[in-house]
């Protein structure tokens, strides 16, 4: 199964109270819209990724208004970034 298909299926609007996989987190991901998205925790290691959590946290700071860690990216790069990083 293709990752982009593993993370869309790993939205759930009407589950949010669902439990987290172990070594995994959630993220809410979108520029207006947050969508949530459950993803390895080793993704945090990775430059890329590292990149996102600068930006996240210049536009958040420590605040996340979802409850979560919030990612301030188009869902599109979010998949595409987790997909690369899903083969390195």
């Amino acid at each position: 199964m293709a990752i982009r298909q593993i993370l869309r299926r790993s939205l759930s609007n009407e589950r949010k109270s669902a439990e987290v996989p172990k070594g995994h987190l959630v993220v809410y991901v979108g520029e207006s819209e947050k969508k949530r998205f459950v993803i390895p925790l080793s993704y945090l290691n990775h430059p890329l990724f590292q990149d996102l959590l600068s930006r996240a946290e210049e536009e958040f700071g420590f605040h996340h208004p979802m409850g979560g860690l919030t990612i301030p990216c188009s869902e599109d790069l979010f998949v595409d970034l987790t997909s690369h990083l899903s083969t390195t």
